[in-house]
């Protein structure tokens, strides 16, 4: 780069209000605490769900929920990221942020429905993987992508809602679908906007200035070629009428299973990796 040229990040913007910074809205609807929870679209959308609880090699883990399940009638896994609404439910949860036995438990449950043959949809919904010494000491890199390799090749349906939060590797973690979705007001990066301002300005005061360039919407992810689809919500984000949020997501994903379910194991993996290695390719 020329030595007088400029970096292109806002680093004078004034901060911007939501008309003219809807990547910002996004992120606040994205976090707000109001907006459903996995749970709450899991006992919308499901029935006869039955948590499957721990790894068998260390413990369980709150902020990863799994378990068999029906939907429209018809058997499906459940694997989903849990956020709490209050301060209790916050801690237990772990505010989101699953350890490595949460990510084990999780691949657990998806060997499972191979096994028998049943689509998994995953609902994503975290700031990251949890960071603290602990975790990374029980491998949680590993565990990260150890799921990432199996899930790519699962040969039955996976689909993956990213609901509110999609954070990194803690994300992704759940997010190698054969389809993935996002809620309208969903956000899903590599960094937070509060991480990236720190690193680019050291001051995570400005995320709401570097929001719009890290294109973290489901719009600019859909543009990218970086997600499938897009569920609406209900007007003013999906805490404003959390059943028909649940309801426009329960027809976007009876379409994407009905499309999925013709599909052999082999064409499945295949479709699922193809997908993937198109992701970022500028040269085909």
């Amino acid at each position: 780069m020329d030595s007088e040229e400029k970096p292109s990040w806002p680093a004078q913007a004034e901060p911007a209000g939501p008309e003219s910074n809807p990547a910002w809205r996004r992120v606040q609807l994205a976090r707000h605490p109001k907006r459903p929870h996995s749970l709450d679209y899991i006992g919308r959308l499901c029935t006869d769900f039955q948590e499957i609880h721990g790894d068998r090699a260390f413990g369980d883990d709150p902020a990863i929920v799994a378990g068999m399940a029906r939907f429209e009638g018809s058997p499906v896994m459940i694997v989903a990221e849990q956020k709490g609404r209050d301060t209790k439910q916050k801690v237990f949860r772990n505010f989101g942020m699953p350890k490595p036995e949460g990510y084990r438990k999780a691949l657990r449950a998806m060997e499972v429905a191979a096994k028998f043959n049943r689509p998994i949809i995953t609902l994503i919904d975290t700031p990251g993987a949890y960071p603290g010494v602990d975790a990374e000491q029980r491998g949680q890199a590993e565990a990260i992508a150890r799921n990432l390799r199996e899930m790519a090749r699962l040969p039955v349906p996976v689909i993956a809602v990213c609901i509110g939060e999609g954070g990194s590797g803690g994300a992704l973690a759940l997010g190698v679908g054969s389809v993935v979705l996002m809620l309208e007001n969903a956000v899903y990066s590599v960094i937070s906007p509060e991480n990236c301002a720190n690193i680019i300005f050291k001051d995570a005061g400005k995320a709401e200035q570097v929001a719009p360039y890290m294109r973290l919407t489901a719009e600019d992810l859909l543009e990218l070629g970086l997600i499938d689809g897009i569920v609406p919500e209900p007007p003013g984000g999906a805490q404003e009428d959390a059943d028909q949020s649940a309801a426009n997501l329960r027809q976007e994903l009876v379409r994407r299973l009905a499309e999925l379910t013709g599909l052999s194991a082999a064409q499945l993996v295949d479709q699922r990796c193809a997908k993937f290695r198109r992701m970022g390719n500028f040269f085909a």
